[in-house]
């Protein structure tokens, strides 16, 4: 069997708080966790070292070139001690813009090197029912390329939580060569509870991909919430993984021939016309 035929995929779902040191220790466990577990490509979710108040984000804020800050350091150790692919979930990347850096989603090999970065897209913002406002384009910047990346043979397309959204970017990433879509994550509850689900399970549809969601869960400072339920869903739909409540790690494995055999009897992607 070619290496690349398969790979096991690990979705972690942690639930950040304020204390950065604390969150990162939480990171780096559940990665070796994940990789006991024999997963190959680990995927924590957005805000993985801090949630709380913007503030204290912007502070945290650290550049990728090189990737020398203490998130960075962090997420390459545990990536090497694990002999793992780490893809992290929105971390901040500082740029010219000090109060708004880049949501970053930064991808370590099982060296510790970065070999691959995708700055999220699109930003959230809305005002929830309960009074709650969020508006991520008032502490971030936009990015404005996607970015497909070659994992063990696989090509994965990288994006963060509200890009789930809007299908046309899933669309590109497709077009770039993907056949795995990782969705790091911090879904709102009150959009969870409706929405997750069906939005993973119709970008995997609809792309022939597998998909691998990794969530915040529970309480966080400022009176936040998150719906948590990571999940790995494979090209058909199906949910092949979940997380329950709390921290923890979910683990399934993609199988190239099932994604192409998927492509095969369904092909809606050669049948595109627009």
């Amino acid at each position: 069997m070619n290496p690349s035929d398969t790979i096991e995929l690990a979705a972690v779902q942690m639930s950040s708080h304020d204390d950065a040191s604390h969150n990162l220790d939480r990171a780096r466990a559940l990665v070796l966790d994940a990789a006991r577990k024999g997963a190959r490509l680990v995927l924590l979710p957005e805000n993985l070292a801090y949630m709380g108040p913007e503030d204290g984000k912007r502070a945290l804020a650290e550049s990728l070139d090189p990737p020398e800050g203490r998130i960075a350091r962090t997420l390459s150790m545990a990536a090497s001690d694990a002999g793992v692919y780490v893809i992290a979930g929105g971390i901040p990347e500082r740029n010219d813009d000090p109060k708004r850096p880049f949501n970053t989603c930064a991808v370590f090999a099982p060296d510790g090197s970065l070999i691959a970065r995708y700055r999220k897209i699109h930003l959230f913002g809305v005002d929830l029912p309960d009074g709650t406002r969020i508006d991520e384009s008032l502490a971030n910047t936009a990015g404005t390329e996607t970015v497909c990346v070659d994992i063990d043979g696989w090509k994965v397309g990288l994006s963060i939580c509200y890009d789930v959204r809007f299908p046309e970017l899933y669309r590109r990433l497709v077009d770039q060569g993907a056949e795995l879509i990782v969705v790091p994550a911090a879904f709102t509850l009150a959009t969870g509870k409706d929405h997750w689900h069906v939005l993973m399970r119709a970008r995997a549809i609809e792309s022939q991909c597998y998909l691998v969601a990794s969530g915040q869960w529970g309480k966080h400072p400022g009176a936040r919430f998150t719906y948590g339920k990571s999940i790995i869903v494979d090209p058909w739909g199906e949910v092949i993984a979940q997380c329950s409540e709390g921290e923890g790690v979910c683990v399934a494995t993609a199988q190239r021939a099932y994604l192409e055999r998927v492509r095969k009897n369904l092909p809606a992607l050669a049948h595109r016309r627009l």
